[in-house]
């Protein structure tokens, strides 16, 4: 499918306007409320403290309104609308090899509080489709709809939502992987096939030494000299901006740990397709000798064979000049 076929289809897709408002499977309710407040940890008593509601400006319980679509949403098994215009846009681009997808953008407008026993209803309208774009990702198309969320014909909440819908790059098979040793001797392996599915690490002043150890092949644990009451020296990791004991006059350093460690947990991801990466393959949460737990991608091993208790050591994975991503291979 062409650029120009892309587009025509988006303006088919767009002129059909709002679907057709769907309800929510239930009303709102306190149940869900209270698993919601809990999860994120919303402790504002107008929600949950039906006293306290009564005397509040609400005069009543509320549920909290980022809670709009929670009363859209389809469940586990659920299908989405003949005329829903997101579906519709997914499917013409899948068809055009554009398969992946990610979340770019949300806003939420809310236009007034919900009360138990009102029911949602939700419509969504394609707003625009802007491509195709370059990306670090691959090359792919921005999708923005507009959902309204109504109770009767008055509407409760709005949201705008963007994804991107892109063609991950097929790296190509390296013949072999060229490696070299650290000072620690572990191994850097030069791995550019990696990049297509490396989210690059937001940088800080908290873990700058992290990432220029991971370049140079050292694993580096941040260490704290003792809290505000004369505690041990203590290691963490990820590295925090505070010394644990609470003493705010404590600059941190860090320790080069052995890289050597044994699988403390781990997850063997079958799908979805992640871009940059063959399936399956296995994440694991690495207890170091030196007591910190460390996640990161468990190369060259059988997921079949991997177990609690498997000791690895860390290898280093060069993704470009500018990043290197701790990993682990099996000792």
């Amino acid at each position: 499918m062409t650029a120009e076929a892309i587009l025509a289809a988006a303006e088919r897709i767009a002129a059909q306007g709002d679907s057709t408002p769907v309800p929510g499977r239930d009303p709102v309710n306190q149940a869900q409320v209270n698993t919601w407040v809990e999860a994120v940890g919303d402790a504002n008593p107008v929600y949950t403290d039906a006293a306290f509601a009564a005397a509040s400006v609400h005069g009543g319980l509320v549920a909290p309104p980022a809670m709009a679509q929670v009363w859209s949403m389809r469940g586990l098994h659920g299908k989405r609308a003949a005329d829903d215009p997101l579906a519709a846009m997914m499917a013409a681009l899948d068809d055009a090899g554009y398969t992946s997808v990610v979340a770019t953008n949300s806003e939420q407008l809310y236009h007034r509080y919900l009360r138990a026993g009102e029911q949602v209803s939700a419509s969504t309208r394609l707003e625009k489709v802007v491509g195709p774009k370059r990306t670090a990702l691959g090359e792919g198309w921005f999708v923005t709809t507009r959902t309204r969320w109504l109770v009767g014909d008055e509407v409760v909440a709005e949201m705008v939502w963007s994804v991107l819908k892109f063609a991950p790059p097929v790296p190509d098979e390296p013949d072999a992987v060229p490696a070299t040793r650290s000072a620690t001797g572990l191994r850097i392996i030069d791995a550019p096939e990696y990049a297509a599915g490396a989210l690059r690490p937001v940088r800080s002043l908290d873990t700058e030494f992290f990432w220029e150890g991971t370049r140079v092949g050292e694993l580096r644990i941040q260490r704290w000299g003792g809290g505000a009451e004369g505690s041990a020296p203590s290691l963490r990791h990820p590295p925090g901006p505070m010394d644990p004991g609470g003493d705010l006059s404590a600059v941190p350093d860090y320790v080069v740990a052995s890289g050597r460690g044994t699988v403390f947990s781990f997850v063997v991801h079958h799908a979805p397709k992640v871009p940059g990466k063959k399936l399956p393959y296995v994440v694991a949460l690495v207890e170091l000798e030196e007591g910190v737990r460390v996640l990161g991608e468990l190369i060259e091993a059988d997921p079949a064979a991997v177990h609690i208790g498997m000791p690895v050591r860390a290898v280093f994975l060069r993704i470009d000049d500018e990043l290197t991503l701790p990993a682990w291979e099996v000792a």
